[in-house]
């Protein structure tokens, strides 16, 4: 396996050391999202050296191209479904919305659905700049609600609440963009 690969696997691995720290949070403190937002960092960085080695290094796999926006989606659902949960159980004067996870969940599942359906027909839907441009932006809407959300300044949840916004927006915008650009391949008939 090479080294993108592996990348990859250690991110997916990291995933169910955020769930244990989440859990543990009433032990660990208040120190629970800073530590759960470095790990978040580490994860989120392999995944720009995972693609960098590969691209640099010419290995892309169909093993990577398969795993990789995996890995992706289960980083970002997971995080955002652990801050829902203790922005409602333990800080509930703020939010994390639960329906803006919905949004992303929903968006991430049509996406995975019309890439099965291209790969079926033997064609290979690579990520769109908008697409990016999401990932980027709710990476930097998680890592901002993780170190400082919880400092609980009016004005620095006015600006989560609008990077909420944002990361919503462009959600749905590159969703649609992805479907429209797509369409020929999940309405064709044979």
């Amino acid at each position: 396996m090479n080294l993108p690969n592996q990348l990859t696997l250690l991110r997916i691995l990291l995933i169910p050391v955020l769930i244990v720290l989440y859990l543990m949070k009433n032990l660990i403190g208040e120190i629970t999202l800073p530590i759960i937002g470095v790990i978040f960092i580490i994860a989120s960085f392999t995944d720009f050296l995972d693609g960098y080695i590969a691209r640099k290094r010419n290995i892309v796999t169909t093993f990577g191209k398969f795993i990789d926006p995996l890995a992706d989606k289960l980083l970002v659902i997971t995080t955002m479904l652990l801050l829902t949960d203790y922005y409602l159980t333990v800080q509930p004067s703020m939010w994390m919305p639960i329906y803006a996870v919905l949004v992303v969940i929903a968006r991430e599942l049509i996406v995975t659905s019309i890439r099965l359906v291209a790969v079926g027909e033997g064609n290979i839907i690579a990520a769109s700049k908008l697409g990016k441009a999401k990932t980027a932006i709710t990476m930097a809407m998680i890592v901002y609600y993780l170190f400082l959300m919880p400092l609980n300044f009016m004005v620095l949840n006015i600006i989560g609440y609008i990077l909420v916004g944002f990361a919503l927006l462009l959600t749905l915008i590159s969703g649609i963009d992805y479907y429209w650009k797509n369409r020929f391949a999940i309405l064709q008939s044979k």
